[in-house]
């Protein structure tokens, strides 16, 4: 696998003070992160979540998205359970990029729904590829989680590169009156399992 590991490095973060491990994708340059706290090494099932990077909600407090609120909450649950890992993976924008993933915003700001937009961009709805959390995981002696997510698709991700997912854990965090349709499109096209109020599709 081409994702190999860099250095490691204390993170003092609001949450706890997390050891952050950067790896390298050798295939593409991408620089990706995982976040830990406490032994994870030990066998036992561990609270994690794959985070993929969105700028915009991340950094940019984008109320478009539930990710900024989704990375909130894993690291807040990680702190509280003094055990955890987050991987912070640099697939913007469902993997097609800052610059596309603003060409699909402004499709949707013309009607078009989350998934519509990328497909008009010629992308599938999604094109995230998680096999690279496998040498992550193995480095970190993780076999074992309690994934926190709401998309069955990357517990069966996760699952099919050999890591056992013990539990899925919900995350359903971030509601607003901006994010309702991309929710509810989730839920409804991309299968996520969410709430029935993230389900309903009730925008102008």
């Amino acid at each position: 696998m081409s994702v190999v590991f860099v250095a490691s490095s204390k993170l003092p973060m609001p949450f706890a003070v997390f050891t952050m491990h950067g790896f390298l994708d050798q295939e593409t340059g991408k620089e990706h992160v995982a976040l830990t706290l406490g032994d994870i090494a030990d066998g036992q099932p561990v609270l994690g979540r794959l985070h993929s990077e969105c700028l915009t909600g991340d950094a940019l407090f984008s109320q478009r998205c539930d990710c900024g609120a989704q990375l909130h909450a894993a690291l807040e649950e990680i702190a509280k359970a003094g055990r955890g890992v987050l991987l912070y993976l640099r697939q913007e924008g469902r993997g097609i990029g800052l610059l596309n993933k603003i060409r699909a915003y402004n499709l949707q700001d013309q009607g078009a729904d989350t998934v519509e937009a990328n497909e008009r961009l010629g992308f599938a709805a999604d094109m995230r590829d998680y096999s690279i959390c496998q040498p992550m995981l193995e480095h970190l002696g993780v076999h074992s989680l309690q994934l926190m997510t709401n998309n069955p698709r990357k517990v069966k991700a996760v699952e099919g590169f050999g890591v056992r997912v013990a539990t899925r854990v919900p995350l359903q965090v971030g509601l607003n009156p901006y994010n309702e349709f991309y929710l509810a499109t989730k839920a409804n096209k991309l299968g996520h399992m969410l709430g029935k109020s993230h389900q309903d599709e009730h925008h102008d």
